[in-house]
């Protein structure tokens, strides 16, 4: 039986290894496509190719409209709309490192379940406690990367990092106000900037 375990775990990650293979290619082409779409799209935007050329009426007509939604967010946020481009070929750029860093992780995960599996319950229970202060760790690197933006805590794709993380910090606010008072606040805020300060705020109501 463990024979068998072994070989349909070789089995999905030869599978996986193969799959993850496909998706760097694709994203190769994918994004040297996507590169030159937005850079002809922003030097339509921008005048560098004439207005009142095909090529500009063609990406007028059908790439502007996909980037409505990003060029709408740009101008909410005081943004320039011929920067449009730019954020969607970022977009393309960090969605598909992101999509071939999960396939790694997956891959990882199911590594550490077979060893895991293979050590009893103490096995299962030591991968159970690096899966719950791994959670905590990109939970605290997504509050720290989304204070840089200035996002709001109430967005849902937030909420979750200071739904895991404040059981955690809130204590440590309080215990640094307690015991080191205004200081307390400046030590806290010194090594990360505006992302402490904004947790403090929010314990303090």
């Amino acid at each position: 039986m463990a024979r068998d375990k072994n070989s349909r775990v070789n089995a999905f990650l030869a599978a996986l290894d193969s799959i993850t293979v496909v998706a760097r290619y694709a994203f190769l082409v994918t994004a040297a496509a996507a590169a030159a779409v937005c850079v002809t799209d922003w030097a339509v935007r921008t005048r560098r190719i004439s207005p009142f050329s095909g090529l500009a009426r063609f990406f007028r007509g059908s790439i502007d409209p996909l980037l409505a939604p990003i060029e709408r967010r740009l101008v909410r946020r005081g943004g320039i709309p011929s920067n449009a481009p730019w954020w969607a070929l970022a977009a393309v750029v960090v969605g598909g490192i992101l999509f071939i860093w999960l396939l790694g992780f997956i891959r990882a995960q199911v590594v550490m379940v077979a060893f895991a599996s293979d050590g009893g319950p103490r096995g299962i229970l030591r991968l159970v406690v690096q899966w719950i202060f791994g959670l905590l760790q990109i939970a605290l690197f997504a509050r720290v990367i989304t204070s840089w933006f200035s996002a709001s805590p109430s967005h849902w794709w937030v909420r979750w990092s200071y739904t895991l993380t404040e059981p955690f910090l809130a204590p440590i606010r309080r215990l640094l106000r307690t015991g080191l008072g205004t200081q307390g606040y400046q030590v806290l805020d010194a090594p990360s900037g505006r992302t402490a300060t904004f947790a403090m705020r929010q314990g303090d109501r």
